[in-house]
């Protein structure tokens, strides 16, 4: 929903800030007052082309900055995310500026963007009815929402369309995937087959190479090792440099606390750790020297070690880090065999499930179109019958469906939404026959119909949307702009008190000069001044007393029919 709309420097607009509510905003004022600018100027943070032409005589730059609160997370949110744009309290900041020299930025939550980035974003945030260009009414997927969320046979026979759709692209996928590998199978076979026979010779085993750098180390210092454990069973069993090893100092030691004792066992603790000290050291002492009299250095083991270790090193090298990655390897190799050895087969079975797929995509297309052209019947008689009521009783819209070359994300089904506004005249694709006026008013019609099941856009602009009414009809487009209200923001200019008198929030336009400049106003009405405005708009004079009556009359009736279709709209 759009909340605030900042304006500096955009033609008559000098410095204009708007307060937009929920509901129906309408937009009034006197002809050449400014509204369609504002409606520009909002088109412009939603990525509409600007030009420099744009920019407020006299100054150097204009900017536009709009506030919208986002109440549903849904595919906008999504977008953002990727575009590394903070959603953090759901509410989404755009400026766009543009300087005289043509230099322009454009930010989003203080993220620099595009300009193709800020029209898919602008895409999911306001509809501008009246401005062909930009309607989105007349994109071929918004039609084709239109269409499937209008009912709820189509919306089943869709997912279960997608559903086979999906397995049926991967499938195809998958074997397009294996046919292209197949034109390098021969070359990889003897690769894959040549690494598996080399790494298979091998003969590893988990962890080898730990144990055997562990050998290779030792071998390799057996000197070193020799001599330290000579010296190290030395200095513990036999005498010392000093005349006594520790063990025999230690036994020396234990025999004269026991010969204490027999006159005080002060130190008996420390006797018992003595003992247990020469135990433990006894028990080092005699491995140790078993260790060196079993230990042997053999230079014809080595190089045999070190051989092997060569071997493992270059498989290291070549397949993975560790003994463990070389024959996880392998194991992908052996797979990768056995499913080349088994491609024929591969092939045939993707073939067989794709045949079997595309047969039930069809069933499942069939299914899909005749819902959609049951829903379609459905749907063009109901628009039909509020274009009628919205002043256009000649009118017909026909939304037709005709089968696709190839299934399609959505179906099998191209579908045309046509439109003729007066007998006699063929039914023509809408973009190319329906003016502004006529789309705002197909696209009220649309919204009457589909309001509360529609997931379109949260904000829409009616532009436009009461050239050539008046009386009932007028009041019929009032009635349904206020249904749509109920589940939609809506921003309407309109010249109509019916229309205006439906306000939530009342916006009045002004334009006035001042030493020698132009500039336009933008005032929000309070009850009272917006019965003047609605007097004004009917009587087209100054509000007498008669013609504000007449407004209190018609802003009291309005309230209660707004009252009367939010308790429809609720059951």
């Amino acid at each position: 929903m759009l909340k605030t709309l900042t304006v500096w420097n955009f033609a008559l607009l000098e410095h204009v800030q708007v307060e937009f509510g929920k509901g129906l905003n309408i937009l009034t004022g006197e002809t050449g007052a400014g509204k369609s600018i504002l409606i520009d100027a909002l088109g412009a943070v939603l990525g509409h082309r600007i030009s420099a032409d744009s920019i407020r005589t006299g100054c150097d730059w204009l900017r536009v900055e709009a506030i919208f609160s986002l109440e549903q997370k849904g595919d906008l949110f999504n977008f953002l995310a990727e575009q590394a744009i903070d959603m953090d309290d759901d509410s989404l900041i755009i400026t766009r500026q543009l300087t005289r020299n043509g230099r322009s930025s454009i930010l989003v939550n203080g993220c620099h963007v595009t300009l193709t980035v800020l029209r898919k974003i602008g895409a999911h945030l306001v509809d501008i009815h009246g401005q062909n260009e930009n309607l989105a009414l007349l994109k071929e997927s918004s039609q084709y929402d239109l269409l499937d969320s209008s009912s709820e046979d189509i919306a089943k026979a869709l997912e279960a369309y997608r559903s086979i759709y999906e397995e049926w692209t991967a499938r195809k996928k998958e074997l397009s995937g294996k046919e292209k590998d197949s034109r390098e199978y021969a070359q990889r076979l003897d690769m894959l087959e040549w690494q598996n026979k080399e790494i298979e010779e091998a003969k590893l085993k988990e962890n080898e190479d730990v144990e055997l750098e562990a050998e290779i180390r030792r071998l390799s210092h057996a000197e070193k090792i020799a001599a330290y454990v000579e010296d190290s069973h030395r200095l513990l069993d036999n005498n010392s440099r000093d005349g006594m090893g520790v063990l025999a100092a230690l036994s020396q030691i234990k025999k004269n606390l026991q010969d204490m004792a027999r006159f005080d066992n002060a130190l008996e603790n420390s006797a018992k750790i003595v003992e247990e000290a020469y135990v433990s050291l006894q028990e080092a002492a005699y491995e140790i020297r078993d260790y060196g009299e079993n230990m042997e250095f053999s230079p014809q083991k080595l190089d045999k070690l070190q051989s092997r270790m060569d071997v493992i090193y270059k498989l290291r090298k070549k397949y993975g880090a560790t003994i463990a990655d070389i024959l996880e390897h392998q194991k992908n190799i052996q797979g990768e065999l056995a499913e080349i050895e088994n491609y024929d087969e591969t092939i045939a079975r993707l073939q067989e499930e794709i045949q079997q797929k595309e047969e039930c995509l069809g069933n499942c297309a069939r299914t899909l179109t005749k819902a959609r052209e049951k829903g379609a019947k459905e749907l063009s008689g109901a628009i039909e019958e509020q274009l009628h009521a919205l002043g256009m009783p000649k009118a017909r819209l026909h939304i037709a469906l005709s089968p696709l070359e190839q299934f399609a994300p959505n179906g099998a089904d191209h579908l045309l939404m046509s439109f003729s506004a007066n007998p006699g005249e063929a039914e023509k694709p809408l973009a190319k026959v329906a003016s502004g006026g006529e789309l705002s008013r197909i696209a009220l019609a649309i919204k009457t119909v589909s309001a509360a099941q529609d997931n379109s856009v949260p904000s829409m602009v009616f532009d436009e949307i009461d050239t050539g009414i008046g009386g009932r009809t007028a009041q019929m487009v009032a009635e349904r702009i206020a249904l749509v209200a109920n589940y939609r923001q809506v921003l309407c200019i309109t010249h109509l008190p019916q229309i205006a008198s439906m306000a939530d929030v009342h916006l009045y336009i002004a334009k006035s000069s001042q030493g020698g400049k132009t500039a336009t106003k933008v005032q929000a009405l309070t009850e009272a001044e917006e019965i003047s405005e609605v007097a004004r708009m009917a009587s087209g004079v100054d509000a007498t007393a008669a013609s504000l009556d007449n407004a209190r009359e018609m802003v009291l009736h309005a309230r209660m029919t707004k009252e009367a279709l939010r308790k429809s709209g609720k059951k």
